[in-house]
């Protein structure tokens, strides 16, 4: 039986929350929508080739809001399961070719689009991206689930999940935050879960672990792709469980918080290689939020340096400066393979050296002096894009690590603070390149 539909004004709003077109929304009145990649629809996924024209339509019935698949290749997924027709509810998620989209009523006016914002939660940008980001996070904030944050060291990931945590239902709960790549590998099973008294040598004491801390707040594992994997099994069942059990113990104990995840790596991939479990990835990327390195967004730079400036501990120390054209010109030249980390490493550089108002290209330091140069780049043409791209970036990053080691005398601390990176961000380059970091001198 065909449902007609129903009578009356059903506001809702579509967010893509994962795929090429990811931070895209819509928010409408309309009694049936489509979605899909044709430009008539009234969701357009402009960048997912993996959407059909029109992929599915939602109709609001007298008995609620009706998915609908339009015939399309690759299928309509609801909350993972491939349907033709079926009911959506509030925070349903929708798969459409690479593209996930979450449904939600919208009962009040929404004000104005966070996308216009500049500034949000610490974070600075004013580039399209960004935007989008900003509008992802203030839209999924409210929603308790699982997140993870992917991008390179130092494009703020802890500042997206502080964002989530502050704008949600659980900011006046603790925020805990593990790095899962810095802690010994025979303690993160304690610090994660927590132990009882006499559990291991020098447990002189019960400890709660970050789950049991995190209780009514949000918990953000930092480099979670660092995680051991006969680790993974346990945090999973803390995941569907919600309870733990601390080394040593016996009690089981609930737990109530949001989870947060931040990598630099491609978890798919680390899934495809066995090195990450595929229904722990599963579990966590309810919501997935793809971080822009510095490079791909240039335009912000400015602005970023100019919030920094402003601040008024920098104002009190340094008084007012601002950057001369030239300065500027070779600031957005600059790779920055620290990112916004990186950036205000220079900031900090540049400020001690100069004296005047003006920060002039003499006060900058010399890796960013003497990166800006005219001429194409060194790629191998003859290869696929992909395959050019990865050899540029590791030719990249190995003349950059054999740089800054060279200069720091094989000294990695020094060479972590000086290029943005983390010391163990430093250790895995060197590693991956097979350099010997302790008999490197300056060039």
């Amino acid at each position: 039986m065909d449902l007609q539909p129903g009578t009356g004004p059903h506001k809702c709003r579509l967010l893509v929350v994962a795929g090429p077109d990811a931070g895209r929304s819509l928010v409408t009145d309309k009694e049936r929508l489509t979605v899909g990649a044709h430009p008539e629809n009234d969701l357009v996924l402009v960048e997912d080739r993996t959407a059909s024209r029109h992929h599915f339509e939602i109709q609001f019935t007298g008995r609620g809001p009706l998915l609908v698949d339009l015939g399309s290749t690759n299928g309509t997924f609801l909350d993972g399961r491939r349907v033709e027709r079926a009911y959506l509810s509030p925070a349903s998620q929708v798969r459409a070719g690479s593209s996930v989209i979450t449904f939600s009523p919208v009962t009040e006016d929404a004000g104005l689009s966070p996308e216009q914002d500049s500034k949000l939660c610490g974070m600075v940008g004013q580039s399209t991206k960004m935007r989008q980001i900003f509008g992802l996070i203030q839209r999924i904030a409210p929603m308790n689930v699982s997140v993870i944050i992917q991008g390179e060291t130092g494009t703020g990931k802890e500042l997206v999940a502080r964002a989530i945590h502050e704008l949600s239902e659980r900011s006046k709960g603790p925020m805990v935050v593990l790095d899962c790549g810095a802690i010994p590998p025979n303690l993160i099973e304690s610090e994660l879960f927590g132990h009882e008294k006499g559990a291991f040598t020098g447990a002189v004491s019960g400890r709660p672990g970050a789950f049991e801390r995190a209780h009514g707040g949000t918990i953000f594992l930092d480099e979670l792709g660092e995680l051991r994997l006969d680790l993974q099994p346990k945090l999973l069942r803390v995941l569907e469980n919600r309870e733990v059990r601390r080394v040593g113990g016996n009690d089981v104990i609930g737990v109530d918080c949001r989870v947060i995840a931040a990598t630099n790596r491609d978890l798919l991939k680390e899934v495809a290689s066995g090195n990450f479990r595929e229904d722990l990835y599963f579990r966590l990327s309810v919501i997935h939020i793809p971080l822009p390195p510095l490079r791909q967004r240039r335009d912000d730079i400015p602005l970023i340096l100019k919030r920094a400036l402003a601040e008024p501990e920098v104002v009190e120390r340094h008084g007012r400066k601002h950057f001369s054209s030239e300065a500027m010109g070779l600031l957005m030249a600059y790779a920055w393979p620290g990112n916004v980390r990186e950036l205000m490493n220079v900031l900090s550089h540049v400020l001690t050296f100069s004296d005047g108002e003006e920060l002039l290209p003499a006060h900058l330091p010399a890796r960013v002096r003497g990166q800006a140069r005219e001429g194409p780049l060194p790629f191998n043409e003859h290869l696929a894009f992909k395959d050019a791209k990865e050899q540029l970036l590791e030719n990249f990053e190995r003349e950059y690590i054999t740089s800054v080691l060279g200069r720091c005398e094989g000294n990695l601390s020094r060479a972590a603070r000086e290029s943005g990176l983390h010391r163990k961000s430093i250790e895995r380059l060197v590693k991956k390149y097979q350099l010997d970091a302790k008999g490197m001198k300056p060039r």
